[in-house]
């Protein structure tokens, strides 16, 4: 397919979201990119929860289930065991997916199932009325946190990590040139790819990324990480990203000599990055990527081999057993 080929995978549905949403660059994205890696459309299936970022489906010409609160990861699993040949996305929210979600997103990361997941984080529920969420800092004035809240917030790609995921990245919303990248090299990895995109809620959290993403102080603000090439930012590239032994942690450096160079296979680089914020500039990009073995592909493997009894046959003796103890205890 060409890049043209983008509206094969748009509906002609009405896409419904607050005009100005970050929702519609992320949509453009991912029909950019379900055309440029030669998706089709029969083979594809969108899962999502509940929120705003959970009518995508709608909006994509391909098989989609609008899911209960949190629980698409747990549906998508299903989908993805039943029928491995389908390519499996999940939609969700920073509410959705690591509020009552996080459980089934924790196990959907450890198991490394084929299935792509983009959260879209911005920080409150928006679906909802503003709310705080997961992922709202500290101090932030909603409806359930009039004075402010006086939670630690979450971070997406810091749980990410921690529940062993292999792929983890973050693009932003508005970014129609690197984000459909990203989108391709998620699709591409054997196992869960995670991608965290920062998405402007622009009625209930309003340009609450500007200090990182706004385009005249991305320079500044943003290390494009890529495996390989050396940690730079600045308008001219002049500064980078060296290793303080003492503490342990990132900081920025003049002495191109001392800058880090990418790896994305060593997880505690990923920490460190992932770590980043203000007034240190934050990662984008790839920012982990190994490889390890996938359930689904044990799973298909124990199924054919005859190792063990296939899921119907599983029900079926439960259901089995069930009545003869039944008949047992009456008895």
């Amino acid at each position: 397919m060409t890049k043209s080929d983008y509206k094969t995978f748009a509906t002609d549905r009405e896409v419904r979201w607050c005009p100005g949403c970050g929702d519609y660059s992320i949509l453009k994205s991912v029909l950019q990119a379900l055309a440029d890696t030669g998706s089709r459309p029969e083979n594809t299936v969108f899962v999502s929860g509940i929120g705003c970022a959970a009518r995508m489906p709608y909006y994509i010409d391909t098989y989609g289930f609008h899911t209960i609160h949190g629980r698409a990861p747990a549906i998508a699993t299903g989908i993805k065991l039943a029928n491995p040949a389908l390519e499996v996305w999940v939609v969700t929210g920073d509410g959705d997916g690591l509020s009552i979600g996080g459980n089934h997103l924790l196990h959907l990361l450890r198991r490394n199932i084929d299935i792509n997941l983009l959260l879209f984080n911005n920080e409150t529920y928006g679906l909802t009325k503003g709310q705080m969420s997961p992922t709202s800092r500290i101090g932030t004035r909603s409806p359930s946190t009039p004075e402010g809240s006086i939670a630690r917030p979450a971070s997406p790609c810091g749980f990410a990590l921690g529940s062993g995921a292999t792929f983890i990245a973050r693009g932003i919303d508005v970014d129609q040139k690197g984000l459909p990248v990203l989108l391709h090299e998620a699709k591409a990895h054997a196992g869960t790819s995670f991608v965290e995109i920062l998405q402007n809620c622009i009625v209930y959290n309003k340009d609450v990324f500007a200090p990182v993403t706004d385009k005249k102080r991305a320079d500044e603000w943003q290390v494009r990480v890529e495996h390989g090439k050396p940690l730079l930012f600045g308008a001219r590239r002049e500064k980078g990203l060296r290793l303080n032994p003492r503490a342990l942690a990132l900081e920025v450096t003049q002495n191109l000599d001392e800058v880090l160079v990418h790896d994305e296979t060593n997880a505690t680089l990923a920490a460190l990055l992932i770590a980043l914020c203000p007034p240190l500039p934050m990662a984008f990009g790839v920012i982990h990527r190994r490889s390890e073995p996938m359930f689904d592909a044990a799973f298909q493997v124990i199924e054919k081999s005859g190792e063990a009894p296939s899921l119907d046959a599983l029900v079926r003796r439960a259901t089995i057993h069930d009545h003869r103890q039944a008949a047992i205890d009456e008895k």
